[in-house]
């Protein structure tokens, strides 16, 4: 039988959990206010439970999405790195505090790994929302939240940035992601949301601690969705109002594959738009609430099966494990 030798990798000793980087998404908000309760002060001491933060607690408090500027895309080299005024909008302010105390960005002393809790209004199940699809820590606890919650429609998302340009409070970490899931309206908590959630994170400590115990964890594939551009709606060329609205056929279909022709958008007179790209790409982030803002309708992206090794925390030999 052939080996297959593992990839050594350090141990995750700090690990971040972080909920309320939008204040208004209510299941990692609700999650972090109960991992809080009853943590004891030596278990913060001894590092043996995660750095529970609750990001944004003035536009948490208040239940809006952010209170001047969006916290979660404060968070690039430059974002951090350019001069702040005491004026400056709150998240701005608070993304420095955030740096410092899960970071900094970049340097040795961050974080192993943050996983920061996100809701969305869109149909897509449980997501992981990483910038590389070849972070072996990020993609093997996929894996294992996919091998222990079967019933759950998972998806590996790649937004395809270098550190310097990724932009959300996970990529302060040395390792991180955002898990979002959906759908869910702003402002509200259902429970089978919620409870999934709970038990992703759940599932995801479980992991970290048997990574770190030393077990060897198999290679495999994982299936990733990698950003390729986002469509906006359209628009009134003189009042940028938009003028169409999804297409029933199309709306509640994340990650289902769109093709050339197939109906995108209905405008408000009742006529049909086509998609009318040249490749056949998977949308998710369909029809996002928080995204009419942005000018975003829907992302697409293209699908590709990525081989992963085997992994296993650093130790003084070498581990194989045998397939």
């Amino acid at each position: 039988m052939d080996g297959q030798e593992a990839v050594c990798l350090p141990k995750l000793s700090r690990v971040a959990v972080c909920g309320g980087t939008h204040g208004n998404e209510l299941s990692g908000v609700y999650l972090v206010k109960e991992l809080m309760k009853g943590r004891k002060e030596e278990d913060n001491e001894s590092g043996s439970q995660p750095v529970l933060v609750l990001s944004n607690p003035r536009a948490t408090q208040r239940c809006l999405r952010y209170t001047e500027v969006d916290l979660n895309r404060c968070f690039s080299r430059d974002s951090l790195n350019s001069p702040v005024l005491d004026i400056a909008p709150y998240e701005v302010l608070r993304s420095r505090e955030l740096d410092a105390l899960l970071g900094p960005k970049g340097s040795p002393y961050s974080v192993d790994l943050v996983c920061d809790l996100h809701n969305t209004t869109s149909n897509m199940g449980l997501c992981l929302i990483a910038y590389s699809d070849s972070d072996w820590i990020s993609m093997h606890i996929f894996k294992h939240l996919q091998r222990c919650m079967p019933d759950a429609p998972m998806r590996y998302i790649n937004f395809d940035l270098p550190q310097d340009e990724s932009y959300s409070l996970d990529s302060v970490g040395k390792h991180g992601f955002a898990m979002e899931i959906g759908p869910q309206p702003h402002g509200v908590v259902r429970s089978n949301i919620y409870t999934a959630m709970k038990c992703g994170v759940q599932h995801m400590l479980d992991w970290i601690h048997l990574f770190n115990s030393g077990r060897v964890f198999e290679g495999g594939f994982v299936d990733v969705f990698t950003l390729v551009k986002h469509l906006d709606y359209p628009r009134d060329c003189s009042t940028h109002d938009i003028i169409a609205a999804i297409h029933p056929q199309l709306q509640d279909r994340d990650f289902c594959l769109l093709n050339p022709g197939d109906p995108l958008f209905q405008t408000f007179s009742g006529e049909t738009m086509p998609y009318n790209g040249t490749e056949s790409l998977y949308p998710f982030f369909i029809n996002e609430c928080a995204y009419y803002e942005k000018g975003i309708a829907l992302s697409l992206s293209r699908l590709r099966r990525v081989k992963i090794p085997a992994v296993c925390a650093t130790s003084e030999r070498h581990a194989v494990i045998v397939t």
